[in-house]
């Protein structure tokens, strides 16, 4: 049986054919690791998948309490309980600069502060000279303090130093004593009241 003659048109269009393949496939070679490589670094400068976990910046130990510190009176100015809860242990003693009992655990603590913060508008305090100092887990800060506010609806500037115990659990400083001392307080002149009166309650912040 004889095959049909193929014409030269048809075997120049198999060669090109053949041709393009082949040159096809050389490309899809040389491409396919310029790709990987190009992804790889691609993949190296992306950012990491939402579920991933972010690497954690850790201050040093006294850094660490010195911000505490900070967040902690923010807190306490503006009434923030949720963010003055995270500085305090539950089970933290506090001594106040008036003559009242101790405060035990964070409950306690926590009412004493919502009935002083109830007091008071337009608060300000400022930290002045803060030593902090760390043995291990366990750390002490001192600082003054400058309180200036509206208590009862009259002004009141007022001056203390503050002694703060800490303490760090599971990676985390805690506030487990707070012990203020009122050094000086002032309200403005108000004109003398009859004798048949009592004088007016003197009511003290306790930072």
């Amino acid at each position: 049986m004889m095959r049909p003659t193929e014409s030269p048109l048809a075997r120049r269009s198999l060669r090109v054919a053949m041709l393009c393949l082949f040159g096809l496939a050389v490309l899809v070679s040389l491409a396919s690791p310029a790709a990987a490589q190009k992804n790889k670094g691609k993949n190296k400068n992306a950012p990491p998948a939402s579920g991933s976990s972010q690497p954690v910046i850790t201050l040093p130990d006294e850094q660490a309490i010195d911000y505490l510190i900070s967040e902690m009176l923010g807190a306490w100015q503006i009434g923030d309980v949720d963010r003055l809860h995270k500085a305090y242990g539950d089970d933290v003693i506090a001594v106040s600069g008036t003559w009242d009992p101790p405060l035990i655990g964070w409950q306690d603590f926590l009412r004493a502060y919502q009935q002083q913060r109830a007091r008071m508008q337009r608060v300000r305090m400022d930290r002045l000279n803060t030593y902090i100092k760390v043995d291990g887990n366990i750390a002490w800060a001192n600082y003054q303090w400058d309180f200036t506010g509206t208590v009862d609806g009259e002004p009141m500037d007022a001056r203390g130093h503050t002694s703060l115990v800490l303490e760090k659990r599971e990676g985390r400083w805690l506030i487990v004593h707070n012990h203020t001392s009122l050094v000086s307080q002032s309200r403005p002149v108000v004109p003398p009241v009859p004798t048949n009166a009592a004088p007016p309650e003197s009511k003290s912040p306790a930072p």
